[in-house]
């Protein structure tokens, strides 16, 4: 989903910032929140190599504009700081580029003082000036990026630069103290690696944005920097090193900690299993119940060369399930909606193929953002019968000799359903054989890894299998609100939309009463639960990995955000494991030597969420 890392500039003429004059108010409560607990180790050690792999080549090294939005964006965004983030267990902001923040009587500004040692990859000072071109960047018409012309527009009045190393971020409307934080915490962008070659609309921007940035990845303001690239082989990134800029932030210390990140393109799960069990790649997710069960008991489990970690968390859940697009053939009748909401065997799936490890997702736009989620609803069951009586009511009557459920015009019922990972056929083929119980025909579209966010970006789909992130409190507009619906490169997967719902997200959006503003967001969810256009999925509260033994990681490992432990095939990971170079050659010269160790299964329930007390 597209991350709020928000943004504004002044007057800038390739990337000249004329600035008026600003007087730094005198009244101003700083805020640093520096005493916050510790989650990284002392004991960790910086250096070696870290082996993982991904899917697929990524189709740009760009995160806005055209194909931008796909898995490898966490790669060069997740590990790379903003102004402040979110602690990982208190929740409080705590610092990252910026040493302090202050909020302006008005309701409207957060002030930030950056880190006076923060520096890009390439070695140029990180100033004011990075955070006043976002807005340059994002509203430019050059970068082919709508939702984000349109954000940086309607949600932040400008930024303000007092001098180097302090500015201030403006929305255009007031805003309670948690989301006008939200609002004003962005990621800055490298102004100088921006220089446009050609300008001729004069905003700042290159003409040909998205096409002379495809593959140029830009400086990183974080531990590690796109180092080298085999097209569609290999990526590597690389710490910028042990005198890196963030380690004079106390939360930074300890964290990330090996020196290059080796990421190879291993199109097969089987494949990369097979890689990871020979010691070529260091850790491999067992997230898939029959990898946590079933196939990690290899000898390299049995004699310990292997761990097995299986840690819980507390993060948020996104949108996830069946995505129905509206906008195909049949798929705007709501009772079809309906039909489909109950031939679709969720339950079953969780219970048959992955052994009631995952959990079923109440609400197909996620929940876990405390009041903000509408917890009175519930998960569509599996009644085929119902579906069957829903989709006669919308003209298909009659059953085929096959089965399947035909129309007057002797139509079948039958969508495409469209996915992006082969681990994911079993699954969608088990949905595929339940719905004819309804009458209903799956067929199952697989579509590699990136290209198929491309072609659901595109609104090709009719039906699509997939899960987004989230952001700290639910987001509405990019994903319902009409502004994006039936147009292409944006989350509104569904292309759903509706007068009463663009009311609601719009008062979202601007509600100062945050009491208020949860209320809201509980009608938005109800309303959207009652359209049927995102068929609840599951959810999984937890990491499970495979590791090799030479990897450490604090005690315990876990906090209430680790999506992962490690950085397996995503940068969706805090950074607090390391390798230790006396158990790498103890672990090579044991498997040299066929010498086994204990078999170890690590399982960290400090942030498993308890289940509801039944009445």
């Amino acid at each position: 989903m597209k991350c709020l890392t928000l943004s504004v500039a002044m007057a800038a003429t390739a990337f000249h910032f004329t600035v008026q004059a600003a007087q730094l108010p005198d009244n101003l409560t700083w805020i640093s929140n520096s005493n916050e607990p510790l989650f990284a180790s002392e004991e960790a050690q910086f250096g070696g190599k870290f082996r993982t792999y991904i899917q697929s080549f990524p189709q740009t090294f760009r995160v806005i504009g055209p194909d931008s939005n796909g898995a490898f964006r966490s790669w060069l965004v997740d590990n790379r700081p903003a102004s402040v983030t979110r602690h990982p267990v208190t929740n409080k902001w705590i610092p990252e580029i910026t040493d302090e923040w202050a909020y302006g009587d008005d309701n409207k500004t957060v002030y930030f003082k950056i880190n006076p040692k923060a520096t890009w990859s390439d070695g140029e000072a990180i100033t004011a000036d990075d955070f006043v071109f976002v807005l340059t960047l994002m509203r430019s018409k050059d970068i082919i990026d709508p939702w984000y012309n349109q954000h940086y527009t309607e949600q932040i009045k400008e930024v303000v630069k007092y001098d180097d190393h302090t500015f201030a971020v403006v929305s255009t409307k007031p805003r309670n103290r948690e989301d006008l934080m939200i609002y004003s915490n962005f990621q800055p962008r490298p102004a100088h690696f921006y220089q446009p070659k050609d300008d001729k609309n004069n905003d700042g921007i290159d003409d040909n944005f998205v096409r002379r940035y495809n593959f140029k990845a830009e400086p990183s303001a974080g531990p590690y920097y796109l180092d080298k690239v085999k097209k569609g082989k290999s990526l590597t990134f690389k710490h910028i090193g042990q005198d890196w800029w963030g380690y004079s932030n106390r939360y930074f210390k300890n964290r990330y900690n090996v020196e290059k990140i080796s990421i190879k393109v291993i199109r097969d799960n089987d494949i990369a299993k097979k890689h990871f069990e020979k010691g070529n790649i260091d850790t491999f997710a067992l997230l898939i119940p029959s990898l946590w069960h079933e196939k990690s008991n290899t000898k390299p489990y049995q004699q310990g060369y292997i761990h097995k970690f299986w840690g819980y968390n507390q993060v948020p859940e996104g949108a996830g399930g069946i995505w129905i697009n509206t906008a195909k053939d049949k798929l705007d009748n709501p009772v079809i909606r309906e039909g489909l909401a109950h031939a679709i065997d969720f339950d079953g799936m969780i219970s048959k193929l992955l052994r009631n490890d995952y959990t079923r997702l109440p609400n197909g736009v996620g929940v876990g953002h405390g009041d903000y989620t509408n917890n009175t609803i519930t998960a569509p069951t599996f009644v085929p019968e119902l579906a069957a009586q829903k989709f006669a009511e919308a003209g298909f009557d009659k059953v085929g000799g096959d089965g399947i459920r035909i129309n007057s015009k002797g139509e079948r019922l039958t969508f495409a359903v469209t996915y992006g990972y082969a681990q994911h056929t079993p699954r969608i083929a088990y949905l595929k054989e339940q719905a004819k119980e309804a009458g209903l025909e799956l067929t199952l579209n697989l579509v590699d890894g990136s290209s198929a966010f491309k072609y659901v970006l595109e609104k090709k789909h009719q039906l699509s299998f997939h899960r987004m992130g989230t952001s700290e409190i639910p987001a509405y507009w990019e994903y319902f609100h009409s502004d994006n619906a039936n147009k292409v490169q944006n989350n509104n997967f569904t292309n759903f939309s509706s007068p009463e719902l663009d009311t609601l997200i719009m008062s979202y959006r601007s509600e100062f009463d945050l009491e208020k503003k949860k209320a809201v967001s509980r009608q938005i969810q109800q309303l959207v639960s009652e359209a049927n256009v995102i068929i609840p999925g599951y959810m999984v509260p937890y990491t499970r990995e495979g590791y090799w033994r030479w990897l450490k990681y604090p005690k315990p490992a876990m906090t209430k955000l680790t999506k992962f432990l490690f950085t397996t095939g995503t940068f969706r990971d805090y950074g607090t494991f390391w390798i230790d170079p006396v158990e790498y050659k103890n672990t090579k010269a044991a498997v040299k030597k066929g010498e086994a160790f204990e078999p170890m299964t690590v399982v960290d329930e400090t942030y498993k969420r308890l289940a509801p007390e039944k009445e």
